[in-house]
């Protein structure tokens, strides 16, 4: 027996198999329905308030790319994983402080909730300097009803902080990112076909400026086959996947 088996009970490795089972298969239905490639669609496990052992039973199970909202919890539950000598790709996911950033670069791949241009200049100043092999991949979280409020950048908005255009060109210009696309949760009280319809028509937008930024994360457990029917190459899972858990303390 591994480190990494030994953390991870047999039934529990059976109830996220199972969740898994069901998950991939909804997301090649989708993909089937929408005419697309089912190999376009990337599944991020959301792990917030699951233990370390649920990340590493899904990567036995072949899972690649894990995501994370809250960065206290984040640090501590990828250096328990690279404990047991796994090593998914890290999604952050939730809103970010720019006083977190630097600690959120120790672990993450990718950071999926750029909202401002000030957080991207954090983000960059501390890429930069970290040693880095590479540039960060960023998504620019979008806010699809043009209500800053619960985060994302702002549409068709030319304020210099957090306009999706000026935010797309300080992150499409720093030395130390990557611009890989869009991430967006559909708003409170819309249909997730006229929220996702709007979207992928934001993502159009911004793929005429900038062809590279392909990536449109969107879509969670409950509405991941109509994000997938708009174009989503990565979709959010947690509880469809996971179950309903305790919370961490």
């Amino acid at each position: 027996m591994t480190d990494s088996d030994a953390l991870v009970r047999p039934d529990r490795r059976a109830e996220l198999a199972a969740g898994l089972a069901h998950v991939r298969s909804r997301i090649a239905d989708a993909c089937a329905a929408a005419g697309r490639d089912r190999a376009a669609v990337t599944m991020i496990a959301v792990t917030k308030t699951y233990p370390a052992a649920d990340v590493v039973a899904l990567a036995g199970l072949g899972v690649t790319d894990v995501g994370e909202n809250r960065d206290q919890e984040a640090a501590a539950k990828a250096m328990q994983v690279a404990a047991a000598g796994v090593t998914p790709r890290w999604h952050f996911i939730g809103r970010l402080q720019r006083n977190k950033v630097r600690s959120v670069l120790r672990y993450a791949d990718v950071v999926q909730s750029v909202d401002s241009v000030r957080l991207a200049s954090a983000l960059d100043a501390a890429a930069t300097s970290g040693g880095r092999d590479r540039p960060l991949d960023v998504l620019v979280q979008v806010s699809i009803d043009g209500d800053p409020a619960r985060g994302g950048a702002v549409p068709d908005s030319a304020d210099p902080d957090v306009g999706l255009g000026p935010v797309a060109e300080a992150v499409a210009g720093a030395a130390g990112l990557r611009l890989a696309g869009l991430m967006a949760v559909a708003p409170l009280g819309w249909e997730p076909e006229r929220a996702f319809a709007r979207l992928a028509r934001i993502a159009e937008l911004l793929r005429a400026d900038h062809p590279q930024a392909t990536a449109l994360s969107a879509g969670m457990s409950g509405d991941l086959e109509t994000a997938i029917g708009h174009g989503a190459t990565h979709v959010r899972v947690g509880s469809a996947l996971l179950g309903m858990r305790p919370t961490l303390r």
